[in-house]
């Protein structure tokens, strides 16, 4: 198949579109004008159910929706456009919204960037020891774009709100003297947006043998299985991405992808089932994850459906993400109890085998937390509500694997909205204050 990517400039030139309702068109033009929004023809003719576009699943993640703004948004918007603005004028509008929706959370830009020799390296964000997440500057794109992502600041071109670095001397000589870093994780955008010449510079300086790094295992972030499975199929360079991936293996390097799979509709075709199975033939690890989102895949008997499907397709169940505080958050966000009850539900229905799967977990500024929980706890006599949490990774190494408490809420949707079940503070807010503080003198 030939690849062909749609952007709101050129929408309404989809065939199925045809049939949708003008005003449909039309908040998918005014929302997409605020939120990225790229779609290709795998998504559109082999994902999509259009007699029934309304409810559909890849539908709602690949189109911008009206209600993902607020309405006051939504209609400064559509004023800008109806105006016949210049296209800088526009840019003006839609960057006034977007500051509002948190474009970088978790402390990405403030907190994340390592240092060479006194230089900032804006390509690359080191949170935990272990790993090094790299943003290949031809990798900040994707097949098709998820109106969720909470990278979407990397694709509408706000200044200074994009990771990105070009070459790997930087990133060398980094992980040369950070030995403590074993993975190395390609991310962006998706690094499988790039040709394979392109990314064969990327990985070439850690197949060299006198390469003095430490790095164990290499990752791949991507969407390419869900979303242009053709990638490793039919591609020009689908064989020489195989071939490549091959010569990472047998370097003895781990080489895993972490997919992106959002709903269990994107793995039902022959092109993504015969992906799958080439690179896992040649030694490729396949983990999958994703977040829980409202009206996409909130429903606890599809993730148990999804992560059984992966299973018997080779590929390992790894996270279930609590939907991040960034973009249009409102229209996504699932309650905390609620997230924690579907992963429950659906953890349940599963065999051993399918519970490599980790959640509901929060990438927030501290680490990775994980709600394990909601329970009643015996204090004095009576007895408290409580969100019983630990961290799967953390900023300190100290804070993983120790649970704590956060008072019950029913309305709260990510870490920030949690108090302290016990005191005033949890037990690692001292010494995130201290980061911070770091952080901000640097």
């Amino acid at each position: 198949m030939k690849y062909k990517a749609y952007s709101v400039h050129n929408f309404r030139k989809i065939p199925q579109i045809e049939n949708l309702p003008e005003e449909e068109k039309e908040s998918i033009e005014i929302s997409g004008n605020v939120f990225p929004f790229k779609v290709n023809n795998y998504v559109i003719d082999e994902l999509i159910d259009w007699e029934n576009f309304k409810t559909d699943p890849i539908f709602r993640l690949t189109f911008p929706q009206k209600e993902m703004l607020e309405e006051e948004d939504y209609e400064k918007m559509k004023a800008a456009l109806n105006s016949n603005l210049d296209r800088m004028e526009l840019k003006e509008v839609a960057d006034s919204i977007r500051m509002k929706l948190n474009p970088h959370p978790a402390g990405q830009m403030e907190m994340n960037v390592p240092e060479v020799d006194g230089e900032k390296l804006p390509g690359i964000q080191h949170k935990y020891d272990q790993t090094v997440l790299f943003f290949p500057s031809s990798g900040q794109t994707c097949h098709s774009y998820c109106t969720f992502c909470f990278r979407w600041a990397q694709f509408v071109g706000l200044d200074g709100l994009k990771f990105a670095m070009r070459e790997t001397e930087g990133l060398v000589r980094y992980l040369e003297e950070h030995h403590e870093v074993t993975d190395l994780l390609f991310t962006g955008g998706d690094p499988m947006i790039m040709s394979f010449k392109v990314f064969k510079q990327y990985i070439d300086p850690f197949l060299d043998p006198n390469n003095k790094t430490n790095i164990q295992t290499i990752r791949i972030g991507t969407k390419s299985l869900g979303f242009w499975p053709y990638k490793f199929l039919t591609d020009r360079d689908a064989q020489d991405f195989l071939d490549l991936f091959k010569e990472i293996v047998d370097s003895g390097i781990n080489l895993t992808i972490m997919a992106h799979f959002n709903h269990i509709n994107e793995l039902k075709t022959p092109a993504v089932k015969e992906a799958v199975n080439k690179l896992i033939e040649i030694g490729v690890q396949i983990r999958t994850q994703s977040p829980l989102i409202k009206g996409i895949n909130d429903d606890a008997d599809m993730w148990a459906r999804m992560w059984r499907e992966q299973v018997n397709m080779g590929m390992i169940p790894y996270y279930m993400f609590v939907e991040r505080d960034t973009g249009a958050r409102h229209y996504f966000e699932v309650p905390l109890e609620k997230t924690w009850e579907i992963f429950q539900q659906a953890y349940q229905q599963v065999s051993g085998i399918c519970r490599t799967v980790r959640g509901p977990s929060m990438s927030c500024t501290p680490g990775k937390v994980q709600i394990l929980g909601v329970e009643d706890i015996q204090m004095n006599g009576q007895k408290e509500k409580v969100f019983v949490l630990q961290m799967l990774q953390g900023r300190n190494p100290d804070w993983v694997a120790r649970p704590f408490f956060a008072k019950y809420d029913p309305n709260a949707s990510w870490m920030d909205d949690l108090k302290p079940a016990f005191g005033d503070k949890f037990f690692f807010d001292d010494e995130m204050e201290a980061f911070e503080k770091e952080a901000l003198a640097v």
